[in-house]
């Protein structure tokens, strides 16, 4: 076994470096000028925060650009960081989660806007409705993390349908539809009306509607008590000290917060969005519309995904995930053909829209309007 996955990674390897040409391959200057200050912003970044390691990667709809490993990926044996090195999502995994959502729609097997009961009947009812639409765009009234929360971090919740018992008592903090609140409980929720509607687990849908057909080979859920190929230690800080982060089992929120993965396959998942082979065009819409409350008025989130302009007047699409022992961002220009994905294993650390529009300002004009060997 040992030896099937120590050649697994070395083809995964190989594989990657056939995608990102070696730097002396590249004979277009401003993209590799664009690499060379990606590489120097991250340096800075990573060593004026003091966090152990950070991996990036940059592509387009039909290739990856740039993707890198820098610092450790555990501190006290001088493991680097790579391409390969599998970092938790934190809530990036609800967008992860909203392709699985998209996939059910098309097969007509998940009307957005039914009773949630329709696929998870054991719910609780509430004094309103609440519909799987809602959920997935944080309308549903389903509340947040609470510091009363019946929740052991480090139990195993065996069933997606056992994590709802830390909310599913609880009273809607509002009508659904007339209030936006974040909730990853939105999320669990969803997830098991996921399960509902496709007739099996959470995370085998995922693997089968998502992970396989994007080849995101190194996306899978964080399995606390298992041996994870490339899972990095994760750490934070503590009285100006670097630190491990507490140990969690994140078993109870798979959807809204439980995923580990690459940049790089967070690329392969932005690029299905930019260009769709998997979804449709349709389905992709759907995802990026963001929600109207019942007064009109925009929440600026889809189905997963925060919907806005960069600071340049671009469209954007994208999610950033904070966690214990890690922070995550997936940003993606639909209409400039470009997505950034960055991972890090430090918690609290400052990675956010203005640190993601700067790499692909980089990037911009550059290497993705022209083939990245220059040929």
């Amino acid at each position: 076994m040992r030896t099937l996955l120590l050649l697994f990674s070395l083809i995964a390897v190989t594989s990657l470096a056939q995608v990102v040409p070696a730097r002396d391959a590249i004979k277009d200057k401003a993209y590799r000028r664009a690499i060379q200050q990606a590489e120097r912003f991250i340096d800075s970044l990573r060593i004026r925060q003091d966090i152990p390691g950070i991996s990036v990667a940059v592509g387009t709809h039909d290739k990856l650009l740039w993707a890198e490993g820098f610092g450790y990926a555990d501190v006290e044996t001088k493991l680097p960081v790579t391409v390969l090195s599998r970092f938790r999502l934190g809530s990036v995994s609800k967008s992860v989660t909203s392709l699985a959502v998209g996939k059910l729609v098309e097969e007509g097997k998940l009307d957005l806007d039914a009773p949630v009961q329709r696929y998870v009947p054991d719910f609780p009812q509430k004094k309103y409705p609440i519909t799987s639409r809602q959920l997935a765009t944080h309308t549903a009234g389903i509340r947040h993390y609470r510091d009363d929360d019946p929740l052991n971090c480090l139990r195993r919740y065996k069933t997606v349908t056992e994590g709802l018992t830390i909310f599913n008592k609880d009273s809607l903090l509002f009508q659904p539809g007339t209030a936006y609140t974040y909730s990853t409980y939105g999320y669990n929720l969803l997830s098991a009306a996921i399960e509902g509607a496709s007739h099996i687990d959470f995370l085998t849908y995922l693997q089968a509607a998502v992970f396989n057909p994007l080849a995101m080979s190194h996306t899978s859920p964080d399995y606390s008590d298992s041996i994870v190929v490339g899972r990095v230690r994760f750490y934070e800080h503590s009285q100006g000290h670097l630190v491990n982060a507490n140990q969690v089992d994140n078993s109870y929120k798979w959807a809204g917060g439980g995923l580990l993965s690459t940049p790089s396959d967070l690329v392969r998942l932005g690029r299905e969005l930019i260009q769709p082979k998997v979804l449709t065009k349709e389905t992709v819409a759907l995802l990026f519309t963001p929600q109207l409350l019942l007064d009109g008025k925009n929440t600026n989130y889809g189905l997963g995904w925060r919907i806005g302009t960069d600071s340049k007047g671009r469209k954007i699409c994208h999610h950033g995930g904070t966690i214990d022992g890690g922070r995550a961002f997936l940003l993606i220009f639909p209409d400039d053909d470009l997505v950034v994905a960055i991972a890090a294993n430090m918690s609290g650390v400052t990675i956010n829209l203005p640190e993601l529009e700067r790499l692909a300002n980089y990037f911009h004009g550059s290497a993705h309007t022209r083939s990245a060997t220059g040929n």
